[in-house]
């Protein structure tokens, strides 16, 4: 039977590289989204890989949705945290909604999502958790206070689950991409991803698929030894 691969946010930009990765390397793959229905169903009919739609900013909503994934494909082996939002501001000008919705989606949306697997990993001794972070979680950013440190906090968990699941099996790791060819940054006017792309010294954006190579190999049995550890993938533009 195949290993089961969950990805949060995992219908578009980097999570759908994510989704389509795994599924070549063997997993069956559940992906989750959150609002785009049409989206989702467009994912689905071209790759095969079922949808699955929730809040991962709700507790209830993560454990009734991890329960109809595991009804249908099995218990998940790999969870791929990549669900994660921006709301971003100047501090001075940034309101209580848009900290809490960063970090309840970004942070809280992580213990929500792999709370409820821990038990059945432990269980099972085996479970891989991958959390997508960000560069700007590891050097921080201007407007972005809520977002760095919702990333900043997913590295935290990293460090801290992987002290715990050692013994049973389990490993947590996070990547920190940079700055990715996704929809949302092409999207940026050319003038202010030309400044992006003059900080990175390889020249370029890095592309979704790169970011999935890092997660496909944090899944395998290769990576057992590799636990509590960050990957930077951002071209060389900021080194910890």
């Amino acid at each position: 039977m195949p290993r089961v691969a969950l990805v949060t946010g995992g219908s578009r930009g980097i999570g759908a590289a994510i989704s389509n990765a795994l599924k070549d390397a063997g997993y069956s793959v559940a992906a989750t989204y959150a609002g785009n229905d049409e989206a989702a169903a467009e994912f689905t009919k071209q790759t095969g890989i079922k949808t699955y739609k929730w809040n991962v900013a709700d507790y209830a909503e993560c454990q009734a949705g991890i329960a109809q994934v595991e009804a249908d494909l099995g218990p998940v082996d790999v969870l791929v945290n990549n669900a994660g939002i921006t709301r971003d501001a100047p501090f001075h000008k940034m309101t209580p909604e848009q900290w809490h919705q960063v970090i309840d989606t970004n942070l809280t949306g992580v213990f929500n999502m792999t709370h409820p697997l821990w038990p059945g990993m432990r269980e099972r001794k085996f479970g891989r958790i991958i959390i997508i972070s960000s560069i700007n979680g590891q050097k921080g950013q201007f407007a972005q206070v809520n977002y760095a440190a919702s990333k900043a906090g997913d590295l935290g968990i990293v460090k801290s689950l992987a002290q715990e699941g050692a013994r049973a099996g389990i490993t947590a790791n996070a990547i920190c991409p940079g700055y990715i060819a996704t929809d949302m940054v092409m999207a940026v006017p050319e003038k202010v991803r030309d400044s992006i792309v003059a900080q990175i010294p390889t020249g370029r954006l890095g592309e979704p698929e790169e970011i999935a190579r890092c997660v496909v190999f944090l899944a395998s049995d290769d990576a057992g030894f590799i636990n509590g550890s960050t990957i930077s993938a951002n071209g060389g533009q900021f080194f910890v």
